[in-house]
């Protein structure tokens, strides 16, 4: 064969192969929003009278979202109002959105109330001294932002910058015995393995770094924080996402046993994960978030969320 001819094949041969590879599908996450229920916050499961997810990324009406993913809810005046990260799927980067319900069973999307120059998630909302605050994910923007609510639940506005550091995540904020306590991952290179410990008299600051922080090092199973942390029984519970050997995969309940300005411990509240993915449907893979409230019936009521590994060209 001439040779000329041969090397013609092999290249068209090569672009051939090329452009099939570019063709294969490859994985995305895509993330949903579910309801749990419960005698206790780490003693959960889907809720009967309801159809899981509560919210997917279809719901949203205006953005493109690429998936709904860390639910926080709060109650205000008999109505139940969620925050969530939206994923823009035209900018790249997350937006906080807002759903509503009468009964914290049935919900209708409303609209996105946050967004900045940088991305957004984790929206972490709670009341205190009658105002409503929110500390969404904000490390592009600089660190831990502040945000208050002008207008609940739609108008927020920046107030400051609570811990300033190139890389900090998922930040949760608690009450408790006289001081704010955060708890934030700090791992370099998106590890998921560093967690860190702050605290201040109030929830403005001056923050400082408790001195045992970082509390874990090294162990993305335990170390990024999973959602609110909850005083129950006069006891910190604080919540942990499994993050090897991929982000979101398990969550896991940890009790505070000692927390003060100068010490630190924790112990496991079980020894299994209290969320995993079920390995079928919106939650199939994994999850990696929870915010439980007391019903004060004997039940808890959480919302979570979960992903399921799907193809795209």
């Amino acid at each position: 064969m001439n040779i000329h001819l041969v090397q013609y094949l092999k290249r068209m041969a090569h672009r051939i192969f090329f452009h099939q590879q570019n063709l294969t599908p490859r994985e995305r996450h895509e993330w949903a929003i579910g309801l749990y229920q419960g005698a206790t916050p780490w003693e959960i499961s889907p809720i009967d009278k309801i159809e899981n997810p509560v919210l997917t990324r279809r719901d949203v009406t205006d953005a493109k979202a690429s998936f709904v993913a860390d639910p926080f809810m709060l109650k205000v005046n008999g109505a139940w109002y969620m925050f969530f990260e939206v994923m823009n799927g035209d900018t790249g980067k997350g937006e906080i959105g807002l759903a509503t319900s009468e009964n914290g069973y049935f919900w209708q999307y409303q609209q996105i109330v946050l967004n900045e120059p940088f991305h957004l998630s984790y929206p972490y909302v709670f009341a205190w001294d009658n105002e409503y605050y929110m500390v969404p994910e904000s490390w592009k923007g600089g660190g831990v932002s502040l945000y208050r609510a002008n207008k609940f639940p739609t108008e927020w506005s920046y107030v400051t910058t609570l811990v300033k550091r190139p890389y900090i995540a998922d930040s949760s904020l608690v009450y408790f015995e006289g001081y704010w306590w955060m708890f934030a991952e700090t791992g370099v290179g998106l590890s998921f393995d560093t967690l860190c410990l702050y605290f201040a008299r109030t929830l403005h600051g001056p923050w400082m770094e408790h001195p045992q922080s970082p509390i874990i090092t090294n162990n993305p199973h335990i170390a990024r924080p999973a959602g609110r942390l909850l005083v129950v029984n006069n006891r910190v519970i604080r919540f942990a996402q499994d993050c090897a050997p991929k982000y979101g995969m398990k969550v896991f309940a940890f009790e505070v046993e000692v927390l003060t300005p100068k010490l630190y411990s924790e112990k496991p509240l079980l020894t299994s994960a209290i969320l995993e993915g079920t390995d079928v449907g919106w939650n199939k893979n994994g999850m990696h978030h929870i915010d439980a409230h007391n019903l004060n019936d004997g039940k808890w009521i959480a919302c979570v969320d979960g992903w399921r590994s799907v193809l795209v060209s």
